[in-house]
């Protein structure tokens, strides 16, 4: 990530409407939500709230062996990303700043229709349901969308080992179903950016774009696919 320019970027403090407080980015597997996440979070001094994907400690088991691993690894990001919105929202009625994460708590089950049996689904929605009542909704969310060639070339870009075995139709099956939810979601606006010919972590002109959209903070589902700048 240029730091160097990302700091000029985020120099000026982004102004948001008065109505959007909490911004969640998602997307699929190498999209760069946790890049636009930082530089987003930045630019607005706002709690940042990270996947903790390293602690998982059943998420390498699963990409070698899915089957074996998938209701676990669900069960632990379910946990997991429990308690970190929790600690974030407890912490922010502290201090009153805005939140920036890069995920939703609906990508948790996404990624449990995408990999858990019949059976361990209707569990996991079981512990879900009662576990999640009471979760704050984001005011905006900004889907990173990406075609599974470019998502490919990221994954491999970034080199994590854990990632090496992901195959494109496991990408390409979950795309679809990151597209279906979001097109349809309802609990807040959707500001849904294609990233295809974009590059906001080494482009300042890119992270601009991306930044004044996000800035102008859609009422409604919004797609933008800015064309390089």
């Amino acid at each position: 990530m240029n730091e160097a320019f990302i700091g000029q970027a985020t120099e000026a403090t982004m102004k948001l409407p008065e109505r959007v407080h909490f911004i969640a980015i998602d997307g699929v597997i190498g999209a760069g939500k946790s890049s636009l996440a930082k530089i987003l979070a930045k630019a607005l001094s706002a709690n940042l709230v990270l996947e903790q994907f390293e602690e998982n400690p059943f998420l390498a088991k699963f990409y070698e062996n899915p089957e074996a691993y998938a209701f676990q690894t669900q069960l632990f990001f379910l946990l997991s990303r429990l308690r970190q919105f929790q600690d974030a929202f407890v912490q922010n009625d502290l201090f009153r700043r805005n939140v920036v994460s890069d995920y939703t708590f609906e990508k948790d089950r996404i990624f449990a229709l995408q990999n858990l049996t019949d059976s361990e689904l209707a569990m996991y929605e079981t512990v879900s349901d009662n576990l999640s009542k009471d979760l704050p909704t984001p005011d905006l969310v900004v889907y990173l969308q990406a075609d599974v060639s470019t998502l490919m070339n990221r994954i491999a870009m970034r080199g994590r080992a854990m990632e090496k075995n992901i195959e494109g139709s496991y990408l390409r099956d979950l795309l679809a179903r990151y597209d279906h939810h979001f097109w349809h979601y309802k609990k807040a606006p959707v500001l849904i950016i294609n990233t295809n010919q974009i590059d906001f972590v080494h482009n300042e002109k890119h992270l601009k774009l991306v930044l004044d959209a996000i800035a102008a903070a859609p009422t409604q589902t919004t797609y933008f696919a800015p064309e390089g700048g």
